[in-house]
Formats: C-alpha cells, structure tokens, sequence
C-alpha cells in the first residue's frame, strides 16, 4: 500500500521548493568537484545552470513519452509511468552533466519493463532503437546497475491508474453520473500530461487519480464535486478534504502548465552541455574507453568506436556513430 511504501516514505516531498533545493544542491555539486578553478560569476558561462537542466529534463521527459508510445509490442501504462518515476528520481539526485539523460532514459524504460513484468527480452527492447542496436544494449546494460543503486533499490511504484479505476467503479455504483466511462478520455490525456509534472513526487497516486477523473468531469460539463463531498470523503473531517481539494488544484494548475520547450533553446543547452559534461561517463569518450579497456581482459574488450546515443524529433531513441549524425 502507498502509506506503508518507500514511495510515500523516500519519494514523496512536501513541497516544490524542496525539489528545486535538491536540484540546485547536485548541481553545484557537480561544478565544485570539476569546476573548482571557476570562478563562481563564470560557472554559468560553461556549466549548465539548475534552470538549464530542468529546461533539457523536460525534453527528454517528452522524449521518453513519446519513445513508449510508440513501443512495439504495446507498452503497459503502469510501465509508461514507472519509467517516469525511476527517471525524475534519478535527476532529483544527480546531474544531467554527470550522467547525460540520452543515456539513463533508455535505461528507466527497460528496468520499468521488469519491474512491472512486460517481458520483453534486452534484443526485442534495442528492436525499438534506430542505429546500432549491439550500442545501445551495452549503453542500457552498463546503466542499469547505476540505475537501480541510484534509486537505492527502492523499484516499486504505486501509479495512479489502478486508483483511477477504483474511483470509475465507485461512480458507477454510487454517483448518478451517465455513462462514467465516456470520462476516460479525459482521464487518459491528463494523466499523459501530469508525468510531465513533478506531481508524481509530490502527491499520493490516489490524488492524482482523482484529479484526473474531476478534470474529465469538468471536460464533459459534468460537476462531481457533490459526489467528492457528500459520498466519497462524506466521513472526512473538513480539515482533511480541504487539504484533499486543495492537493487536487494544485495537482491540476501543474497540468495546465505543461508546455514543450523552445526547440532552440534545447539546442543550445545541449550543446553547451556536450563541452562540460563529465568525461567520465561519456562512452565516447577516450578516458572512458581506457577505463573500460583497464577493467576488462583483452578477449572480453567491447567495440570501443565511438557511439553517442541521441532520440530524433519523434522521440524513437537512436544510437549513431558521429559519421551518421
């Protein structure tokens, strides 16, 4: 259950502010450890700035969406929004100039397709990935012990669809709204949109849900408010549904601020990142190819050539050699 769950315990925090402190805390971080010699008016010229990353996280969330969607055999929701969490978790304690999102997003997808048991082998995953696909297998494998050590192994995600279908049934049986099921349309867009959001770090799977059905509510003119009141919380105090109807407004406001960002705006980070990003974790790299060369045997030695993984405009990941990009 969510109340009992690392979820509610580790991932859940009180408020936005404590995001962005953490954000602002592994970025500064970064730039301390590999920028000491900066000085602090000039980090920003050549580090990413907290806004800078937050700014090319949200591409890549967009990116991730749409790679999903487009996932053959179909992809499960619950594994669409497991994925979200293992890669909004991850940056919450890392820096995209450690560690570059291209990489870790592929990585959360296929360690969210064991998790949630759709049992897809490493090869029919990679089918999913333009280029080399012997790349991008290696790219996912190596990350995906990181991944699981980053997120301190707590993989077990309470996503909101379940709750959805809980408060449908109840609807059905207790609320005289016609038809509930034309609502999950609605349901279905904005729940979409809110794994764009932080709302999944800052509230219970069960309050999202039922912003989403209120939300579809209002999108067929229907009002469900005296239904929230009077027969599904009718038992709550008022302290504890105004903190409910406020959750949900928030919840809400969240959604309607999602936007795509400016397309040479993204550009621009990126390019600024590739020049001071961390050496290290970068397999094209020539530190990080001896690195792999002096931790393996000369008979196990990888393909060393260089490789960059990248995810085009349709969100489908691509592994590409740099002739090819």
């Amino acid at each position: 259950m969510f109340a009992t769950s690392t979820q509610r315990k580790c991932w859940t925090f009180g408020d936005e502010s404590a995001l962005s402190t953490l954000r602002e805390k592994h970025n500064l971080n970064f730039i301390s450890h590999h920028g000491a010699q900066v000085d602090d008016y000039q980090r920003y010229n050549y580090f990413l700035s907290p806004e800078e990353e937050r700014l090319l996280l949200r591409q890549y969330e967009l990116h991730l969406k749409d790679f999903c969607k487009r996932f053959s055999p179909p992809m499960p929701k619950c594994v669409i929004g497991t994925a979200f969490h293992y890669f909004k978790r991850f940056y919450l304690y890392n820096s995209t100039m450690d560690y570059h999102p291209k990489e870790i997003l592929a990585t959360c997808v296929y360690l969210s397709c064991k998790v949630e048991e759709f049992n897809v082998s490493i090869g029919q995953f990679v089918a999913n990935i333009k280029g080399d696909r012997e790349k991008a297998s290696d790219i996912i494998l190596n990350n995906e012990l990181l991944l699981m050590q980053q997120l301190n192994y707590n993989l077990t995600i309470h996503n909101p669809f379940r709750p959805v279908e809980g408060f449908l049934i109840d609807i059905k049986t207790r609320c005289s709204l016609a038809n509930p099921e034309r609502l999950r349309t609605g349901i279905d867009e904005f729940l979409e949109k809110v794994f764009l959001t932080d709302a999944c770090l800052l509230y219970a799977p069960s309050q999202i849900a039922l912003a989403a059905v209120l939300h579809a509510a209002s999108k067929e003119q229907e009002n469900l408010d005296s239904y929230v009141t009077d027969t599904l919380f009718h038992d709550a105090g008022p302290d504890k549904l105004a903190i409910l109807i406020e959750a949900v407004r928030k919840i809400r406001s969240l959604v309607k601020l999602v936007e795509s960002p400016a397309r040479e705006r993204v550009r621009a980070v990126e390019k600024k990142l590739d020049k001071c990003r961390n050496q290290e974790n970068n397999p094209d790299s020539e530190i990080y190819k001896k690195r792999v060369r002096e931790a393996l045997d000369e008979d196990d030695m990888p393909r060393t050539e260089p490789m960059r993984m990248s995810l085009d405009t349709s969100g489908v990941s691509q592994v590409l050699s740099p002739s090819a990009s």
